[in-house]
């Protein structure tokens, strides 16, 4: 499929862009700072928060992988602005199959009662503003009318990835508290390929 991502630099959003293209997408890397963007790539620059030009990088496109997340502690907010304006950019592109990655800290169903009662609560309260951010992003995609995939992952970690990755559907894999960003990447492209994922969201876990 011709697969547009959207925070390709990031760390996530790298792994993304070269597994979808590894398995033979044809993979258009949606950055915001064109010194960022690989010599290798299909890139396009566009603002995150800015509908039109993203767009206009969605043009001929048939899904889209969102990974923009905050890259400091005082983003607040930047994921949910980022998803209405990927919205409003995918109606226009007439876009309409999405994955978005959000985060298993928020929520605790399927969490076991360590994980549920002593692990989350500090955590939330820690990140209070970064998961509160994320729900909200969550319920902008869930009144878009779009064709969406939500992916749940726990504390991501970089080096290489697993031979697999287990995942749950509308809840929490349990005991998983670790991923590796690029079993996060397989499991995104994985999910993408996947329409009984449509309307789910989708914990992924090592």
């Amino acid at each position: 499929m011709r697969l547009v991502v959207l925070g390709a630099s990031g760390r996530t959003g790298r792994e993304l862009v070269d597994h979808a293209s590894s398995r033979g997408h044809d993979v258009i890397a949606v950055v915001r700072n064109p010194a960022k963007a690989r010599s290798d790539w299909n890139a396009a620059i566009a603002e995150g928060t800015d509908s039109t030009a993203l767009a206009e990088a969605m043009t001929g496109a048939e899904a889209v992988a969102f990974c923009i997340g905050p890259v400091h502690r005082t983003d607040v907010g930047v994921m949910e602005r980022s998803a209405i304006a990927t919205v409003r950019a995918m109606r226009i592109a007439g876009v309409d199959r999405l994955a978005l990655i959000t985060a298993s800290g928020p929520f605790t169903d399927g969490d076991g009662p360590l994980t549920r009662y002593v692990a989350k609560p500090i955590v939330q309260r820690v990140l209070r503003d970064q998961f509160a951010d994320m729900v909200a992003t969550e319920a902008v995609i869930h009144d878009s009318g779009l064709d969406w995939t939500i992916v749940r992952p726990p504390m991501l970690t970089q080096g290489r990835g697993r031979s697999g990755y287990r995942e749950r559907r509308d809840s929490n894999v349990r005991g998983g508290i670790l991923i590796a960003r690029a079993d996060l990447a397989r499991a995104m492209v994985d999910l993408l390929e996947d329409p009984t994922t449509i309307g789910r969201s989708v914990a992924v876990a090592r």
